[in-house]
């Protein structure tokens, strides 16, 4: 059976796949007006249909949100709490902005209906609900074009009796709907209201898009990408797509681990360059986890890999703002009309910039695969060079040194302001861009080297190969230090436990393969925030220590609670092998070296050697200014640096 990888991305859609002949890419144009047609397109050429193994991350969840185009969905919930979700919490994102308004909210007020029924912390009921007053809701809700209904009670995560009722009477009437116990187990009724409605609002559009897919790939079997690394059947994506969120930049996240682990490098800075943003992460022995997250000012409280991005990708367009300063992105040129190279764009992008300076070699593009018109730029350099009273020249590069400017505050946004020393890192770079400008980042961050591994531009596709099946959950417990129990922890976590061995055998894991991690959501008493930690016999150290490492400071004098137990569920799969050179050669082939142009750097033009990635073998060495082609990316090494190939054939470039 063939094994496929397959992430859509802005500009491109990227595939990774095993056949009988061994490992192979392919990469062709994203299609913005439908991704599943690029994702069809490519597994129709790559599998030739036969059956396949495919693992998907998709942006189709992320896009709904971001342009609003998901589901009318409706909100039901007590009777008085209609408005939570406006309300959300005091805190102001612009401070000295008189004129901020929040961002208006998924749920219309039409559509939020309060019923009656109420459960205390402890899950008591308090009042029943009214089985009359529900069906009269849900007609209102059958005659309006509601599509998706969620469904949020005070403290449903201690007894959800009501909501099961709701949500049996939703079933009966056939619409898409969404629990907040079955979504966020948890305590804090704003995310919980949030990220269910995100859930109810998202799903079907994501259950169309993968109901078009499975009904066109035959008897190939599906799995989707998760935000938080690990990956889940469509049958589940199609019920939780809330989880999907962040599903292509956590690829990328996972394989940056999983290679930069064998590799010997577990201190990463992950950078994920495509053609409409950018991805960074901070890797310091694991993959960062978040719980707190926001898309497009909506709090969504599940698990995530901790990514930051930035709208600065090879297809970013750049422009001079009213005052006259350059500035690149966030708008992004994408896959249509995409760069003025690409044949049909009219704007300059970063793409274009690296091209004028001469560090796209243009036959070499995708394999050759794709032209690059590089005798389009000239006039559209000219034109806008005018405006900015620059030469095209210093136009080009600015291009370039603002998009690094942006990328290097993304890198410093996780690293610097969290406490971390980016010399003590490596910069770990992939997208099909990254290569052109990781070299240039990491001197501005003082990183002494750059990992850039085999088909970086692919790196995410790769990256779902390699994850594991993994499901969260969790549940709010507030427990007391006075009252911490081993026992009592023991069997709160294997009521979860249970669910979580029966759902893995569900997704198709056999029972001796799931690995599961426990964890408790910890704070000092009268904090209103927790801190994630491993639930070991000493956890009430471990506490105080990533307290300490957090924020500069612990109090082992105070009480600590817990909040919330955690279960990470882990399914083991099979996974591509990385095989490790046994002997290396100084020796450079001579098929290595493709030719040689002048390139500019700093306004200089230099004679730059271009080397062909395939033929360069473990234990090569040479210095910059250099250009490396490979199918999927090019690498520029500038001058002043030095560049080395490891035993498992990654780019090792010392600044």
């Amino acid at each position: 059976m063939i094994i496929v990888g397959v992430d859509t991305g802005g500009t491109f859609t990227d595939f990774i796949y095993k056949d009988e002949k061994g490992w192979n890419v392919y990469k062709l144009l994203s299609t913005p007006h439908n991704p599943a047609e690029a994702v069809l397109k490519g597994l129709e050429i790559i599998t030739k249909g036969e059956t396949a193994n495919i693992t998907h991350g998709s942006t189709v969840a992320t896009n709904a949100i971001l342009e609003k185009k998901g589901a009318n969905t409706a909100l039901i919930t007590n009777k008085g709490f209609e408005d939570i979700i406006e309300i959300g919490r005091q805190n102001r994102k612009e401070l000295y902005n008189l004129k901020y308004r929040k961002t208006s909210p998924l749920v219309h007020k039409d559509s939020r209906y309060g019923v009656k029924g109420r459960v205390n912390y402890l899950g008591e009921i308090l009042e029943d609900i009214d089985l009359d007053e529900i069906d009269n809701v849900i007609k209102k809700i059958e005659i309006s074009d509601i599509e998706s209904v969620a469904v949020c009670l005070l403290f449903s995560f201690k007894n959800n009796e009501h909501e099961k009722i709701i949500g049996e009477k939703l079933k009966k009437s056939g619409f898409f709907y969404s629990l907040s116990h079955e979504v966020l187990s948890e305590f804090r009724e704003y995310e919980r209201l949030s990220t269910t409605v995100i859930n109810a609002y998202v799903s079907p559009k994501m259950a169309r898009y993968i109901s078009f897919l499975i009904e066109n790939i035959g008897n190939s079997k599906l799995r989707i990408m998760q935000s938080n690394g690990g990956s889940i059947s469509a049958e589940t994506a199609m019920k939780e797509s809330v989880r999907t969120i962040l599903s292509g930049p956590a690829g990328g996240a996972v394989g940056a681990y999983e290679l930069g682990k064998i590799s010997g490098f577990n201190k990463l800075i992950t950078f994920d360059m495509g053609g409409t943003s950018t991805d960074v992460a901070l890797i310091d022995d694991k993959l960062p986890l978040t719980m707190e997250s926001e898309i497009s000012d909506f709090p969504i409280k599940t698990p995530m890999i901790d990514i930051h991005t930035v709208g600065a990708g090879g297809g970013s367009i750049a422009y001079f703002d009213v005052g006259g300063s350059l500035r690149v992105g966030p708008e992004s040129a994408g896959a249509d009309p995409g760069p003025i190279c690409y044949g049909k764009g009219e704007k300059i992008t970063v793409t274009d910039a690296n091209l004028f300076l001469g560090r796209l070699i243009p036959e070499k593009f995708l394999g050759g695969n794709m032209k690059l018109h590089y005798e389009k730029l000239n006039k559209y350099f000219k034109e806008m060079a005018k405006v900015g009273g620059l030469t095209e020249v210093e136009l080009a590069e600015g291009i370039l040194s603002v998009a690094n400017t942006n990328m290097e505050r993304a890198i410093r946004v996780i690293s610097v302001e969290r406490g971390y020393n980016p010399s003590e890192f490596t910069l770990f770079s992939f997208g099909g861009a990254g290569g052109m400008h990781a070299a240039f980042l990491a001197k501005l961050l003082n990183i002494p080297n750059v990992l850039i591994p085999k088909h970086p531009g692919i790196l995410s596709a790769i990256g779902m190969l390699l994850a594991d099946v993994i499901k969260d959950y969790s549940q709010t417990v507030m427990i007391q230090q006075k009252d911490f129990k081993k026992s009592k922890f023991e069997n709160l976590f294997k009521n979860v436990e249970k669910r979580a061995i029966q759902d893995l055998i569900n997704e198709g894991i056999e029972k001796e393969n799931i690995i599961l991690e426990r964890y408790l959501d910890m704070r000092y008493k009268g904090q209103s925030y927790e801190i994630m930690v491993p639930f070991k016999d000493n956890f009430i150290e471990l506490f105080h220590q990533y307290h300490e490492k957090l924020y500069g400071y612990a109090n082992r004098d105070k009480a600590v609670e817990a909040v919330n137990i955690r279960i990470r569920a882990r399914g083991i799969l099979p996974k591509p092998e990385f095989k490790k050179a046994e002997n290396l050669t100084d020796k450079i082939d001579n098929k290595a070296i493709y030719g040689e142009k002048k390139v500019i750097f700093n306004e200089k033009e230099y004679n730059t050697k271009i080397y062909e990635r395939d033929y360069l073998k473990p234990g090569n060495k040479f210095d910059g200014p250099a250009i490396i082609v490979e199918y999927s990316s090019t690498i520029v090494v500038p001058p002043e640096s030095y560049v080395k190939i490891d035993a498992f054939e990654n780019i090792l470039i010392e600044v």
